[in-house]
């Protein structure tokens, strides 16, 4: 799953500040490598990879697109340090962009999330536990009632569930990783799956720092609307439904709805 044979994979290095200008430097920048799966991003690549570099420094930032048409790949280029190609499917995307990591950490964030200021500090002293295998965030949405009922019953819902999705930014081991062979090619839940087996292969924690999330998938369907899909769908999960069927629902609830307010 995770061989670069089966992708395009093609380093866009950045001149000037990111050429690697000893051993040390190497070290400290290749430590922990950032995965941003992506595709049709273009109006909010461009600023969430210079809100990254700039709160991220020292990290690794690949780009994982999945045959963007809107100008999204032409808009990283120079902004991450490297772009690799795949077809379109989030897990394959991430996989893709995990072969292609330097790091003994993996972070894997979406681009329309905010990344709280000192999370490269933060991560490093998760995993500074030789006995944590990964973890994740917790998320902030904006200011509103059915938002913050939204995180926060999110937050211990699925610590009971052992249920975390990618907005949460999951963090891992590369060792743990390669174990688990990567995010599972499903149509949905890939993070869910990934993160339950990464529970099974060691210790998990959390940070109490918060990456924002980007409301439009809520401003689109709709606060309520989408609070109560995804737990219809998370319960649905958890009863054993088929992920091809719960692939269909979300998208006639969530996707279908979003493309009718553009």
């Amino acid at each position: 799953m995770l061989s670069a044979d089966s992708s395009t994979v093609s380093a866009k290095m950045r001149s000037g500040d990111r050429h690697l200008t000893g051993d040390s430097e190497k070290n400290v920048r290749t430590q922990l490598s950032i995965i941003v799966p992506v595709f049709n991003e273009a109006p909010l690549i461009r600023p969430f990879l210079q809100h990254l570099r700039d709160r991220t420094p020292e990290a690794e930032i690949i780009v994982a697109d999945g045959g963007s048409s809107d100008g999204t790949v032409d808009l990283a280029t120079g902004f991450c340090d490297r772009l690799v190609k795949s077809d379109r499917s989030r897990a394959t995307q991430m996989n893709t962009g995990a072969s292609a990591a330097r790091g003994d950490i993996l972070w894997f964030v979406h681009v329309d999330a905010e990344v709280p200021l000192g999370s490269l500090d933060e991560i490093a002293g998760i995993m500074n536990d030789s006995k944590v295998v990964g973890g994740y965030f917790r998320i902030r949405l904006p200011r509103g009632f059915v938002y913050r009922l939204t995180d926060t019953f999110a937050h211990y819902a699925g610590i009971l569930l052992r249920m975390r999705c990618g907005d949460h930014g999951l963090f891992c081991r590369r060792t743990a990783f390669l174990d688990i062979g990567g995010f599972p090619e499903v149509p949905l839940m890939e993070d869910v799956q990934f993160f339950r087996e990464l529970c099974r292969s060691g210790r998990v924690t959390y940070s109490d720092k918060r990456i924002l999330v980007n409301p439009r998938r809520y401003e689109s369907v709709g606060r309520i609307s989408l609070t109560l899909a995804y737990g219809f769908i998370a319960t649905l999960y958890n009863f054993g439904v088929p992920l091809s069927m719960l692939a269909s629902i979300y998208k006639r609830i969530c996707c279908d709805r979003c493309c009718r307010h553009r």
